[in-house]
């Protein structure tokens, strides 16, 4: 593999150009102007999860007034958005502000290392079949939770003998016709619930097969609310209220569904009951074994997947696989699924730290063995902090005060002449705790490899944007833990090459 020789050096390399990434640029360009950045996208497309995913029917699983960015209101009269037009908002927002011209496409970040005598990150990307270099002085990464190289697909039994077209959605093949035919969604996740209304629109008969049933719960896909707000207030305002709104009731009902699980689950249950009348049962189908909220809840805009179920082009079976047969799946019951399509809806396959290889001082760094210090920075790792959302709210709430804690980090560093900010850990009443507590399949396999938190703050990781909302931007930075060191004029300076 050949080497660029040249090093460009920026004072943040932000990793994805995504929903946070995008935001991230955002927030370095209004509350630290002064420094110079770089979005390095190793897809030659920006829009993250939004240009990746194209199966039918995708879209948000969050409404877009809390799944928004806090500075640019969502205009559009569906607040359960489909997916073409949360690309269309996040690219408006890069080229609107001039993001885009950051950023650096096809180039795939691979590996980083710290040096504490330079203060300064090395950044190494694979680009058109080469290594190219940066260096940087602060590393934010915005580059998501998962793979983008495939999803999770079991290992199915007999799947070999299968003769119709079996699909994940991480990789929906361009022009796959399912028109008039007979489709098996294999999973209960939200793509499942996304998948299974909008393809029975033109299949025969799509059936969602689950192993265990998940909650699932309607709501409008337009907030009225909302759209009669955005007529009486200026944009922002009827944008700020509603977003508040949202996140209040989220935060209420997560906290009901903690304190209260049995009326939480009895509440979501009668409403499924409403919707598929009382010979339904509801009981196999959409009775899951845990708690609300110990898993994602599945939203459904409008009742669409019921109306669906109702109308009879499409059902539910609750059961586990056999094997694949030449024409379709066998249950472990005897009962067979004729199939001319089959789609793994499964899940992801969650990545540390956007597959990127840290080395902190020639000292290679293992994510499972690191403390998260306030679910964004980790405990040794110098100038680094990384983008991650809420699994009880939307993703870019959090990611909006992260990218406002980066900037408070940078422009404390400058006010005080202190080229390193590190989180260190020098109690020994903290304990390590798994980064998430949540039971989903996609979760568990992968929690042993990821970061922990703490017991208790700063390390300890708040599902609560409230709390968050303290923590991030009025708390202050000189905690004692986040500690400020390596006083500039130490190493020589750097020469700056503008964005």
């Amino acid at each position: 593999m050949g080497i660029q020789m040249a090093v460009e050096h920026f004072d943040v390399v932000i990793v994805g150009a995504g929903l946070s990434g995008v935001g991230a640029g955002y927030h370095l360009q209004t509350e630290a102007p002064d420094r110079s950045y770089v979005i390095l996208e190793g897809r030659d497309a920006s829009g993250g999860t939004w240009d990746l995913f194209r199966y039918p029917g995708i879209r948000s699983d969050s409404d877009m007034y809390t799944l928004g960015y806090a500075f640019k209101p969502w205009r559009e009269a569906k607040a359960i958005a489909d997916g073409p037009s949360i690309l269309r908002y996040v690219r408006e927002t890069a080229a609107e502000h001039g993001i885009d011209r950051h950023i650096r496409f096809r180039h795939l970040v691979k590996r980083a290392s710290w040096s504490t005598e330079d203060a300064l990150w090395t950044v190494e990307a694979e680009h058109s079949g080469k290594t190219v270099r940066f260096t940087c002085s602060f590393l934010f990464l915005c580059g998501g939770y998962y793979s983008y190289e495939g999803g999770y697909t079991p290992e199915y039994p007999g799947r070999e003998r299968f003769k119709g077209a079996f699909v994940h959605p991480q990789q929906w093949p361009e022009g796959l016709d399912y028109t008039g035919k007979k489709v098996v969604v294999i999973g209960s996740g939200a793509t499942a619930v996304t998948l299974v209304p909008e393809m029975a629109k033109d299949a025969a008969h799509v059936v969602m097969l689950q192993r265990s049933p998940t909650y699932v719960v309607s709501r409008p896909a337009e907030d009225r609310f909302a759209n009669w707000l955005r007529k009486v207030l200026p944009g922002k305002l009827a944008y700020d209220i509603v977003r508040w709104r949202n996140v209040l009731f989220g935060m209420y009902f997560f906290k009901m569904a903690r304190e209260k699980p049995e009326a939480v689950k009895a509440r979501i249950l009668k409403m499924v009951r409403q919707e598929l009348g009382p010979d339904y049962d509801i009981e196999t189908h959409f009775t899951p074994s845990y708690n609300p909220w110990d898993q994602r809840l599945c939203l459904v805009p409008d009742s669409d997947m019921f109306k669906m179920i109702k109308s009879g082009r499409a059902s539910v079976v609750t059961d586990h696989i056999e094997t694949f047969t030449e024409t379709g799946i066998r249950l472990k019951s005897g009962q067979e699924l004729e199939a001319d399509v089959v789609v793994s809806a499964t899940g992801l396959v969650l990545e540390v730290w956007n597959g990127v290889e840290l080395t902190v001082d020639g000292r290679k760094v293992d994510a499972s063995q690191t403390l998260s210090y306030k679910g964004m920075m980790y405990e040794g790792v110098p100038n680094l902090a990384s983008a991650f959302g809420y699994t009880n709210a939307s993703w870019t709430l959090k990611c909006d005060l992260t990218c406002e804690y980066v900037s408070r980090v940078l422009n404390h560093m400058k006010k005080t002449g202190l080229r390193q900010a590190t989180p260190v850990n020098d109690d020994p009443t903290v304990t390590h705790e798994p980064w998430l507590d949540f039971s989903s399949g996609y979760v568990q396999r992968a929690m042993a490899r990821f970061p922990k938190q703490g017991n208790k703050p700063p390390w300890k990781l708040y599902q609560n944007y409230a709390l968050d909302l303290m923590s991030l931007r009025y708390a202050k930075l000189d905690d004692g833990v986040l500690r400020f060191t390596n006083p500039a004029g130490q190493a020589k300076e750097r020469p700056k090459l503008a964005a």
